[in-house]
Formats: C-alpha cells, sequence, structure tokens
C-alpha cells in the first residue's frame, strides 16, 4: 500500500505514536477490569475482596488451623497473623505479601465455618462462599461494613478516573502527534507534485490536464493527509487494542472464546463484501472530481464569452450533468457504506446477547461471577470494535490509495525537457563551467571558463557591472534554426516542415504567416519547451538541448501570445524576472513598454493591485505590461509571441521605435500577423503550413513571396506600403477596381 511509504519517511513520529498508543490501550483495557470489581467487590462483596481477613478472632483463628492441618499452608497462615492486645489476630507484613498464596489457603475452611461443618461445599462456590465467611468474620468483630464497602468503591472508582485522565491525555498527545506528522506528509507532497509540475513542458501539462493536476495537488494530497492522520490514530490502534483484550480474555480463564472468534468471521466477510462492490467505484469517483473541476475552471475562465454568447443555460446544464453523475457515484458509494455500520451493530448485539446466555450458565454454575461476565462483555466489544475500525479503515484506505496512485502518476512521469548530462538543474554551474556564448565567441560549442562570465539573470543593472562587461551583455545572441521538424508526438503530424533560418545578434527577426502556420511553435523551440523531432535549434551556436534550462531562458525576455499577470502588485508583475529589481529599471522598463499612463494613472502608482491574470485592467495595458516584464530582464534576445496584436497603431509604433532606439544591439524575434508590425524588421520568414516559403526584407518578399503579399495587400493600401510597387504584380483584392 503506498500510503505506508509515505510514513515510511516518519518513523520518529510513527515510533513515538506506537508507544503512547500502547499506553492507551493499557489505559483503555484497565477499565472493564475496575468495572468487573466494581460490580462484584464493591457490590456484592460489601467491599471484601480477600478471603484471609486484616483480624480474625481467637475462635475463628483456631478453627481455621485446625481445619488446614499441617503442611506449608499451616506454616503460611500461623506466620501471617501476629496475636494482638485485645486478643485478636492481626494481619501482619509478611501475610499481606503473600496474600494471594493465603486467600488460596484459608478459602475452604473459611466456607466450611460459614455453611457448617456437615454441610457439603460446591467447589464452584467455595471462593464465593468463602468472601461471605470474611465478611461475617468483619461484622462480627463490629466493623463498619456500609464504610467499607463506601471505601472500597471510591477506591476503585479513583484508579479508574486516573486511568481516563491518563488515557485522554495520551490520546491528546497521539493527535497532536498524528495531525502534525499527516500536516508534514501534505506539506511534502505538495511541494514536490509543485517541483514536479514546474518541471513538465507542455506537453506533460496537456497529458494530465490542468484541471486534473489541481485536483491531485489539492483533493488527492488532503484524501491521503487525512487517512496517514486515521492510520496513525486508529490503523495502528486497532491490532493493539485487539490483541490487549485477547490478553486479558486469556487472563479471565472463561472458555467463552469461540464466540469473539465467530463475531470477527462474520465482520470479515462483510468487509470484504462491501470492499469489492465499493473499491471500483473510488477510482471512478477521483475522475469525476476532475471532470467538475474542468467544467467549473472553463466556466469561470470563460464567463465573459458565456454571457456574450448567451450560453448560461448550456453551461449550467454541462455542469450540472458533470456534478451530477458525481453525485451519483457518491451516494451509490455512501448507499452502500451505510450498510456497514447496522451489520456491525447487528453481531455486535448479537454477540452480546450470545455472551449473556452463555454466561448466564457459568454463573449458575459458580463457575464466573456478574462482574467478570460483564468485563468479558466489554472486552469482547474492545476486540470486536478493533477490528470494527479496521473493516471501516478497508473501505477509506482504497480511495486514498486512488489518491496516492494519481499522486505517484505525476512524481514518477516522465519529463520530455531533461537537462543536459553534468549541468545543474537549478541553472548553476556544473564543473565550475557554464555554456553560454556571446557573439564575440566561437560559434562552436565552447566550455567558458565560469569566472569568465556571468550567467545573464545575475547580470546587474547597467551602470553597476565591471568595467567592459556592459557592452557584452547588452548585445544580443545569435539564434538559429538547422532543417528544424516538430510534431508533438509520433501519431500527430508535423507542425514545422524542415524550418530553417538566423536571427543575427542585434538583429529583428519577424516571423509572419497564417493561423496555424506554426508561428508561436517556433519560439517555444527556443525557449525549449519542446525538443525538436529533427534538425536542432542553437543559440550562440550551443545547441539548446546542450545548455542548462536556467542558462538558456535567462538569455530570453518571452512575451506569450496571452498575456498573463500575477496577482500582485504592477512593481512585482514587471520585476517578476529577478528579485529585489530596483524601481528605477522598472520604470524603465514600462516606459519603453509605452505603459506609463497606466501607472500614472493609479493611485498608488507601481504599488497598484493586479488581480489574478491581470482582469482588472485592459487586454492593451495587460500586453504592454507582459511586453515590461520582458523589457526589464538582462536578457539578451526578445522573444515576442503576437505581444502588439492588443496595441492600437500608434502605440505599436511608438514600442517598436523605443525598442530599436533603447536596445539597438538585442535580438528580436517577433511572431505577429499584423505587416505594420513586421515591416520594418531587418529579416522576414513567411511560415505556411508549417515551412518557409519566403525569407528576405519587406520590399524583397513583396516581390518575391506570394503568400506575403497577399498578408500586405489585405492589410494595408499600396500607398502604406513602402518600396517601389509599380512593378509589383497585382494582388486579388486590388483586381477588378479595389482602390485600395
Amino acid at each position: 500500500m503506498r500510503l505506508f511509504k509515505y510514513l515510511g519517511r516518519h518513523m520518529g513520529a510513527v515510533a513515538l505514536v506506537l508507544l503512547l498508543l500502547v499506553g492507551q490501550a493499557f489505559c483503555d483495557l484497565m477499565l472493564p477490569n475496575y468495572t468487573s470489581q466494581i460490580v462484584d467487590v464493591g457490590i456484592q462483596q460489601a467491599g471484601v475482596d480477600h478471603a484471609s481477613t486484616t483480624e480474625l478472632s481467637a475462635a475463628t483463628y483456631d478453627a481455621v488451623a485446625a481445619q488446614i492441618g499441617g503442611g506449608d499452608a499451616s506454616r503460611l497462615f500461623a506466620g501471617s497473623y501476629d496475636l494482638g492486645d485485645g486478643g485478636t489476630y492481626l494481619l501482619n507484613d509478611y501475610g499481606r505479601a503473600h496474600r494471594t498464596e493465603l486467600d488460596e489457603a484459608v478459602a475452604r475452611p473459611m466456607a466450611t465455618l460459614f455453611v457448617g461443618a456437615g454441610s457439603s461445599i460446591d467447589e464452584g462456590l467455595v471462593e464465593q462462599q468463602a468472601i461471605a465467611a470474611a465478611r461475617a468474620e468483619y461484622a462480627s468483630l463490629g466493623y463498619d461494613m456500609n464504610a467499607m464497602q463506601m471505601n472500597a468503591l471510591l477506591t476503585i472508582a479513583l484508579k479508574m478516573m486516573g486511568f481516563v485522565v491518563l488515557s485522554v491525555l495520551i490520546a491528546s498527545l497521539v493527535g497532536f502527534v498524528a495531525s502534525r506528522t499527516g500536516a508534514k506528509i501534505g506539506r511534502e507532497l505538495r511541494t514536490s507534485l509543485f517541483t514536479k509540475v514546474m518541471s513538465f513542458s507542455d506537453a506533460e501539462v496537456q497529458r494530465f490536464s490542468a484541471a486534473s493536476l489541481i485536483t491531485r495537488g489539492t483533493n488527492d494530497v488532503q484524501q491521503i493527509q487525512m487517512m496517514s492522520i486515521m492510520m496513525l490514530r486508529m490503523v495502528l490502534y486497532a491490532p493493539i487494542l485487539a490483541v490487549g483484550g485477547v490478553i486479558m480474555i486469556a487472563r479471565m480463564d472463561i472458555s467463552m472464546g469461540w464466540i469473539i472468534g465467530v463475531a470477527i468471521a462474520a465482520i470479515v466477510v462483510v468487509v470484504l463484501v462491501l470492499m469489492v462492490i465499493v473499491v471500483p467505484k473510488f477510482k471512478i469517483m477521483q475522475k469525476l472530481i476532475d471532470r467538475v473541476n474542468l467544467v467549473s475552471r472553463e466556466m469561470l475562465t470563460g464567463v465573459s464569452v458565456v454571457r456574450a454568447f448567451g450560453q448560461q443555460g448550456r453551461e449550467q446544464r454541462r455542469f450540472d450533468e458533470a456534478s451530477t453523475e458525481l453525485m451519483r457515484t457518491q451516494l451509490f458509494t455512501n448507499r452502500v457504506m451505510t450498510f456497514m455500520m447496522p451489520s456491525m451493530m447487528m453481531i455486535m448485539n448479537v454477540v452480546s446477547v450470545v455472551i449473556v446466555w452463555v454466561g448466564a450458565g457459568q454463573i449458575d454454575a459458580g463457575n464466573i461471577q456478574t462482574g467478570d461476565l460483564i468485563a468479558f462483555i466489554t472486552y469482547s466489544m474492545v476486540i470486536i470494535m478493533g477490528f470494527l475500525m479496521l473493516s471501516m479503515l478497508a473501505i477509506i484506505a482504497p480511495r486514498a490509495d486512488v489518491s496516492a496512485g494519481r499522486i505517484d502518476e505525476v512524481l514518477e512521469a516522465e519529463v520530455s525537457i531533461t537537462e543536459p548530462a553534468g549541468s545543474s538543474p537549478s541553472g548553476g554551474m556544473a564543473d565550475g563551467v557554464i555554456r553560454l556564448s556571446s557573439p564575440n565567441l566561437s560559434e562552436d560549442r565552447n566550455n567558458v571558463p565560469a569566472e569568465s562570465l556571468m550567467t545573464p539573470s545575475a547580470i546587474p543593472p547597467e551602470g553597476e557591472l565591471p568595467a567592459g562587461a556592459a557592452s557584452m551583455f547588452n548585445s544580443g545572441t545569435r539564434i538559429e534554426f538547422d532543417h528544424v521538424s516538430f510534431r508533438y508526438d509520433n501519431d500527430s503530424e508535423y507542425v514545422l516542415r524542415d524550418v530553417s533560418f538566423t536571427a543575427e545578434p542585434g538583429e529583428t527577426l519577424a516571423i509572419i504567416g497564417s493561423t496555424g502556420s506554426g508561428k508561436s511553435t517556433v519560439l517555444k523551440l527556443i525557449e525549449r519547451f519542446y525538443d525538436v523531432s529533427e534538425g536542432a535549434v542553437r543559440v550562440g551556436g550551443v545547441d539548446v538541448r546542450d545548455m542548462p534550462l536556467h542558462d538558456l531562458r535567462a538569455q530570453f525576455g518571452y512575451v506569450p501570445q496571452r498575456a498573463f499577470l500575477f496577482t500582485g502588485t504592477i512593481a512585482s508583475n514587471v520585476g517578476y524576472g529577478e528579485d529585489g529589481m530596483s524601481e528605477a529599471r522598472i520604470l524603465d522598463a514600462i516606459d519603453m513598454a509605452q505603459a506609463r499612463e497606466l501607472v500614472d494613472s493609479k493611485e498608488e502608482g507601481l504599488d497598484a493591485e493586479i488581480t489574478q491574470g491581470g482582469t482588472n485592467v485592459s487586454g492593451g495595458q495587460r500586453q504592454r505590461l507582459a511586453i515590461a516584464r520582458a523589457l526589464a530582464t538582462n536578457a539578451r534576445a526578445l522573444l515576442f509571441d503576437d505581444s502588439f496584436s492588443a496595441l492600437d497603431y500608434k502605440t505599436d509604433a511608438a514600442l517598436r521605435k523605443a525598442l530599436a532606439e533603447r536596445l539597438p544591439g538585442k535580438t528580436q524575434i517577433i511572431v505577429a500577423q499584423r505587416i505594420a508590425t513586421v515591416m520594418r524588421a531587418d529579416k522576414i520568414v513567411v511560415l505556411d503550413e508549417g515551412a518557409v516559403v519566403g525569407e528576405g526584407a519587406h520590399a524583397e518578399l513583396l516581390r518575391t513571396c506570394d503568400q506575403y503579399r497577399e498578408i500586405a495587400y489585405s492589410q494595408l493600401s499600396p500607398e502604406e506600403l513602402d518600396g517601389d510597387l509599380g512593378s509589383l504584380p497585382k494582388s486579388p483584392q486590388l483586381e477588378g477596381g479595389d482602390d485600395r
């Protein structure tokens, strides 16, 4: 069972809990024994619990001595009493030390005195008749029997109270340790899941789905956490209690153990039947929880779209279907589980009736007393309850085991994007070497001494760099696609086919093409969110698969197609790429991204609140802040994935002008749909159905690339397009008198 694996990491806590549970079980198992004493000694025997009294009259002493005769018993009896000043015999220290042996020696003589010398004595009633004789002896000597009985009851009650208090204290300590251990297990699992998911590429996230990963990190972890606590508090305690109950019954020497055996067998049968019915439903239930989370997440994320198209009813039906299916499965499992408790209670009650029935005959025969029967019933219930707890957990545990399997599935998932051999996953250096390159370094895969370079993420703001270093790190890097082909898995079609191009340091390269042509995939391959299927992607002359992921991605300022902001402030979002980024550096990036008016319009300025996903700002503001986040880093290359689509033409032009003037040395790759965004680029790559169909400057592509020319004429008029258009082929849209 996978759950034991998690507990195995906390053996110290498990050992402590086990030790405490043994103490708790000892306290709990002592209570039925004291209950028996209250009935037998405190009530039936009026507080007298020994056949050997603490004081004997001279006549009784002589009669008992005569009945015992000679031998060891006679010497024990004579040595246990001393003659007192009042003419009576008092029990001495020797007698108290050997009270059990003394009781056995005087039991028959005392019983004979009680029933009379000529009467027969039932062997099963000797002890009880001896106790009766002892009570009569105390009464004849003038003892207050009511006070003796009350003292006995109070003494037993105080002992019981002491064990109860101790049991409560131990149980509280067990609960504290178990809860703390369960919380630690939950924290460790959440940390492991988060760390693992953070290492996933887009392929692994899509394979599991975001909704399922959220469920595994919340609901499944909670199931394991709660089950871990129950295992420490109940699973370990149940067998200890059951075994202790068996030991206590064995000490009572009552031949009714077969009743408990039959009861345990009945419990096992009931549990096995329920497990066969319910366990398969638990696996289905977790998947249905994933489905409900998925539908809820889609509804909340796309609430504006739902409202815009008036599909609230449809989404309500989708949610109702998912929720109803989960409800039906939960109702089925709960209904089946409801049979458990009545079945167990019926077994327990039947066992109680059988014990009373059989025990009545034992009491009538004088083999046991009423208190012994009560204690036997109590111990029987303890044993059955122990197995009952185990049986209930046997039903609950499979659900937690399913959750553990789902978590292990994530933790053991093979990550498609891995660190190269010999590199540090955290982005550090391996063997004192980091693999970075600058345009001044050889295009070969050089091993650069660590002390001669700084990783881009560690570069301080300009002005704080060592002399001569600023120019090196303000320069761009070479990005090369060498006959790259890519598909998401072996069964799918190629998204990119034999793509080759090069973005030189400081060059602005634009990628344009129709929807679904693979433009965004190009940037994901550069960032190594996926690995190429064929060919190679090189950054600074080094294959991205040979570079530590941290060092690779620290060279890029990436703006995704869908601008995403985190919960926090404007400052925390723009300065996300580096801890402790200065305010001046953040404002500089905001200025370049044309987002200064957003900051100035907020009373809090940079400390203005940003909600999750940036839903409290407009799409254009959200996109500009995402651009500013990339510009604030010390990246060598800026990757814009259709990042200007939400900007108006004026802001778009101002932003591109600021990039050209203030970051002339940075390599820029811009994926865009608008001709106006890409026409000033140094080089434009045209993609169509995953293949390069054109490469060159704007004017050159207008003359040589039909696909580019078609896109250009569909967006801008001939007067708006640069270059000599007189000799260009006419666009299909211009034919037929269209004066665009």
